[in-house]
């Protein structure tokens, strides 16, 4: 059976219920995402350099870059140049570790603790606006899906 996909103001039939989860999946995420960035804009942060500051918070010692790298949301493949406008705001530090000297480690500034400070409670606002008539239940149902959907 073909599921029935739209785009814009077209429809057409999904060649599977897969494709057609899948492209529900990504407009869900593009318009989950457009609510966050305008949250985000307010402190001149993109969506990944959020999630760096959110992965940094977490790790109180400091990650090596390719720990951040590896738990980001979405992926960056420059994670170097990310790091460095980062610290040239001021909300991170980088060092080199003295035991392995190739190895550079990062850690969030109290300056990057003060802006996550300030976005926590929009942030929230943002996803309770945009998923909250779902009631609890079904969020929870919604993130078991979701992660059962993510490959190990």
């Amino acid at each position: 059976m073909k599921e029935t996909i739209q785009s814009g103001n077209q429809r057409r039939r999904a060649g599977c219920p897969e494709e057609a989860a899948f492209l529900d999946l990504l407009r869900a995420t593009d318009m989950l995402s457009r609510g966050l960035i305008t949250v985000l804009k307010t402190e001149d942060l993109s969506m990944t350099q959020y999630n760096v500051l959110r992965i940094l918070r977490g790790a109180t010692e400091g990650l090596p870059c390719g720990e951040i790298a590896s738990r980001m949301i979405t992926r960056d493949p420059d994670i170097t140049r990310l790091l460095d406008r980062l610290e040239k705001r001021g909300l991170i530090a980088r060092s080199r570790e003295t035991k392995d000297r190739r190895m550079v480690t990062a850690r969030i500034t109290p300056h990057g603790l003060k802006l996550l400070g300030r976005l926590d409670d929009p942030v929230q606002e943002a996803h309770r606006k945009q998923l909250g008539h779902l009631g609890r239940e079904r969020l929870r149902a919604l993130t078991e899906l979701l992660q059962a959907s993510t490959p190990k």
